[in-house]
């Protein structure tokens, strides 16, 4: 994987290509921005350019070191994962120790934090002191789509790159070329991930997304025409994909939020479901009113369900509240 593999981030590329060949390397790095916007791959291209051992040409991927980082066996490169969701002083302390021993394949030794706003409050003061004095050959790079969690005192001692969501168009081409979709299918998921290429192409590779779509579609036509058994008979379809709710409501968000869009203008170009016009021509007699508190229901219920409340009661009343009952 090297830095012309990725797509987009042409500014952050051409940034760390700079530092590289100016030998300006920060020893800590914070890659930050949304989730999945390809935060993780740039960082491994960028550490296996580190770890090269080629030369003026980096990476020359066919040095021992690109080898090795290849075949994800390079002894120099390190990655840290949260654990059922956190990142524990033990790993943060695995780390540590890793960094006093030198490298063994090249030059430098590369350690990823992925998420690494998930490392509770003794990690967060456990590598704060590794962040004051890394030895000379160490390179660390944090990511992270919520920088703010991470402690004042580690955001001064990191070199901070922002990466933003990737032109619609890009995304667009790489579906239809490389993921056999539609460029009808590819500008959906392209706008509903808002620029997000790797949920975009996880999306992209799952054949149940369309139809999940369309039977959300459906319950919310049912719905809106009152139908009381659809409420309650609608639990199955959120029961069987409870593990990607956020994904459903967002679906419900756009939606609601085209439906007033053609309320509004009467128009297809600013639609993201430009494809089911039909249907929202249908649900255009709902008044703007009753559009805007389903909006807010919707948000509402994706924050109780992040609170942990009880998913069944969260979304049955949110059903029931779509359907006016």
């Amino acid at each position: 994987m090297d830095f012309k593999d990725i797509i987009g981030h042409e500014k952050v590329i051409e940034g760390l290509n700079k530092a590289i060949n100016n030998q300006t390397i920060s020893h800590s790095y914070l890659f930050e921005g949304e989730e999945s916007i390809g935060k993780k791959r740039l960082a491994y291209a960028f550490a296996k350019m580190l770890l090269c051992k080629g030369g003026k040409e980096i990476p020359c991927n066919s040095c021992s070191s690109c080898t090795k980082f290849d075949s994800g066996n390079h002894p120099d490169f390190f990655v840290i994962e949260p654990e059922n969701n956190i990142i524990r002083v033990h790993q943060v302390e695995s780390l540590i120790k890793e960094i006093t021993t030198s490298p063994y394949e090249s030059t430098r030794k590369v350690f990823i934090i992925d998420d690494s706003h998930k490392m509770n409050t003794e990690s967060k003061n456990t590598l704060l002191k590794t962040l004051e004095e890394p030895p000379h050959y160490v390179n660390i790079i944090l990511i992270s789509s919520s920088s703010n969690n991470l402690l004042p005192t580690i955001l001064s001692r990191v070199q901070s790159i922002k990466f933003y969501p990737i032109e619609y168009s890009k995304i667009i081409d790489l579906l239809v070329s490389d993921h056999n979709k539609s460029p009808e299918e590819a500008k959906f998921i392209a706008e509903f991930t808002k620029g997000a290429i790797g949920r975009s192409i996880k999306l992209s590779n799952d054949e149940g997304f369309f139809q999940r779509r369309d039977e959300i579609i459906k319950i919310i036509e049912a719905l809106i025409n009152g139908d009381k058994t659809k409420a309650l008979s609608a639990m199955d379809f959120f029961n069987e994909n409870k593990e990607i709710i956020d994904e459903i409501l967002d679906i419900f968000l756009l939606w609601f939020r085209d439906l007033l869009l053609f309320k509004e203008l009467g128009q297809s170009h600013l639609l993201i479901n430009k494809d089911k016009l039909e249907n929202l021509s249908f649900q255009s007699k709902v008044n703007y009113s009753r559009i805007n508190d389903i909006i807010v229901r919707v948000q509402e219920t994706k924050g109780n369900i992040r609170r942990n409340v009880n998913y069944q009661l969260a979304i049955e009343t949110m059903l029931l509240n779509i359907g006016g009952i």
